[in-house]
């Protein structure tokens, strides 16, 4: 069985399967430098995915296989994501002087207090945080837990498609990974930063403080209202919609009568994505904004939020610092940056 968040071989291909895409990425260093050795991002069917949870995994694999194929990738090794509605995280203190095989025993032991399923259902996995506690004797250890059908329908598209699943992490550790390596170039004094991660049918707000996910929200809301309103004002299929929104292939009327309408919302959304985190920590304040998804790059979006919200908005690229192989499509992967930041932060487990 895979194992949740175990430390992989050398060598992978990073995998997300969101709810309208897959996404495919392989990462090289050269030079102290990362590099882009090969990508593609191949759109699903509709329905094969729903919030998340795979419906068609035959389809599913078939697309992947085709990502694959589109790449050139240079393995078949592969790291996927669970996504982290699905996921429960629990730092709990132990002694710090216990191996591995002892924590997962204690673990184990005591799993009743953490996971609300039974065990012989549960994959789960746990690291040793670097936190220094008061008591030198005792470490923070960070649990995390999924039920086995979670992993085990990912893993089974990646077999379908050829791949050999590696290693099974959760979503917003994968965005933390992938935040990292371009975090430095925001402005300086930047410590708290919101990914506004607007995907087809859920946006999720996941809050970095010092390159850490403190706090992760998702809501049922996303692109696909804004191809449904396509859809029913100009008479057209769902699949028509899409490619219009797309293209921009639509009457003089739809930028006042439907985009600014579907932009107002995000922007209510994402308010009140903010205040239930505010309200919900410490904090009172973001000093960031960062895009991400596939609908990050909505012309004139991120000026709204940023005029509206208060914060300064730029949108997510995980590539700004790296270096890209001759197969790769600059104009077409800076375009898809913001939709690549898990299959990223995936690809870079390779490194670990």
């Amino acid at each position: 069985m895979l194992r949740l968040y175990r430390k992989p071989n050398k060598g992978l291909i990073g995998v997300d399967i969101s709810s309208t895409s897959v996404k495919v990425l392989e990462l090289s260093v050269k030079s102290g430098r990362y590099w882009v050795e090969s990508y593609a991002l191949v759109p699903l069917p509709e329905g094969s995915v729903v919030e998340k949870n795979i419906l068609n995994p035959e389809a599913v694999g078939d697309c992947l296989e085709r990502a694959i194929n589109l790449a050139n990738t240079q393995t078949s090794n592969a790291a996927l994501a669970v996504p982290t509605s699905m996921v429960i995280t629990k730092v709990i203190e132990m002694d710090a002087d216990m191996n591995d095989d002892e924590r997962e025993i204690q673990i184990r032991d005591d799993a009743e207090q953490y996971i609300p399923f039974p065990l012989d259902e549960a994959s789960l996995d746990f690291e040793v945080l670097p936190d220094r506690l008061s008591n030198p004797n005792r470490v923070n250890v960070l649990l995390v837990a999924t039920r086995i059908e979670n992993i085990e329908a990912r893993a089974e598209v990646l077999q379908l498609a050829g791949l050999t699943p590696k290693i099974g992490d959760v979503e917003s550790f994968a965005l933390e990974n992938a935040f990292k390596v371009f975090s430095d170039t925001l402005p300086m004094g930047v410590n708290t930063v919101g990914i506004l991660d607007i995907g087809h049918s859920m946006t999720t707000l996941s809050v970095m403080q010092n390159n850490k996910v403190i706090y992760t929200r998702e809501q049922v809301f996303g692109g696909k209202q804004l191809t449904q309103e396509i859809q029913n004002r100009y008479a057209l299929s769902f699949e028509e919609a899409g490619r219009a929104k797309k293209t921009r292939a639509l009457p003089d009327d739809y930028d006042v009568e439907v985009l600014e309408p579907f932009l107002e919302a995000v922007v209510q959304q994402a308010a009140r994505s903010l205040q239930f985190f505010f309200s919900s920590s410490q904090f009172n304040e973001i000093d960031h904004i960062l895009l991400a998804g596939g609908n990050a790059n909505i012309p004139g979006l991120a000026k709204l939020l940023q005029q509206k919200l208060g914060y300064r908005v730029t949108i997510a690229n995980p590539f700004l610092q790296m270096g890209f192989s001759p197969q790769i499509d600059i104009k077409k992967i800076e375009n898809d940056a913001s939709s690549l930041m898990v299959a990223c932060g995936l690809a870079l487990r390779s490194f670990d």
